[in-house]
Parts: structure tokens; sequence; C-alpha cells
């Protein structure tokens, strides 16, 4: 199921603030390497990025841009990766979502520089 998640447009990226109120975003997604893996990405700053942080339990989903669900979502773990790992991440997603991701990509470099987004790692829940 996640695997398949990974080669959809969006995903529905649903992060648990300290009180358990869940904030669904949606997010731009790969596939990994591997079975089971899939990647997102996002500024450093963020709320997603902070709960994921915190705590790694999400849960995820198909969607629409707008974030509007397309189907179920299943129990995940999130990790944030390093730089390098990170770098990997943006160029997957450049050549994915081709020109768009790639302004978009670059955008965030101008505006963050590298290490102002990060590489979101998501697997099954275990």
């Amino acid at each position: 199921m996640i695997t398949e998640l990974g080669e959809g447009k969006y995903l529905l990226l649903t992060t648990f603030r300290k009180d358990g109120t869940p904030v669904p975003t949606p997010v731009w997604v790969v596939p990994g390497e591997s079975d089971g893996v899939i990647y997102a990405w996002s500024g450093r700053d963020t709320g997603k990025v902070k709960r994921i942080r915190r705590s790694g339990d999400v849960e995820i989903g198909p969607c629409d841009v707008r974030g509007n669900p397309k189907g179920d979502s299943v129990k995940a773990h999130a990790a944030l990766l390093d730089d390098d790992e990170s770098d990997a991440v943006r160029s997957r997603i450049t050549k994915k979502y081709g020109v768009f991701g790639w302004i978009t990509v670059f955008g965030s470099k101008l505006r963050r520089g590298r290490t102002g987004s990060v590489g979101i790692r998501i697997t099954a829940a275990s």
C-alpha cells in the first residue's frame, strides 16, 4: 500500500499535535528505492516537521492538490533525513514533477538555502 502511494501525485500526510489533534497536509511524494518506503519534502521550519521531530507517528493516504482525501489512510512512521539524503529527495521531486518541481525546489533553495528544507522518509508503522 505505501509503495503505491509513492506513485501518486499528492499524499495526505497527517501529523498529530501533542493533544492528539490531527493536522492533515497535502505534500508531493516520490517512491523509495525499495518496497515500503516513500519520501516527501517540506520546509524545515514547518509545523509538520516539528511534529514529526517530536513523534514520527503519522497517517498517509491519497489526496488531491487541496488535500481532499481520495482513499483510505494508513498508519505510518515518518523520519527526517540529513542534508545529503534531503538533497536526493529534492532531486527525485524535481525529476517526478518536471519543470514545476524544478521551479519549486529552486525557489526554496533561494529563499531558505540548501538546508532550509528537509526530506521525510515514510515507512509502514511497526
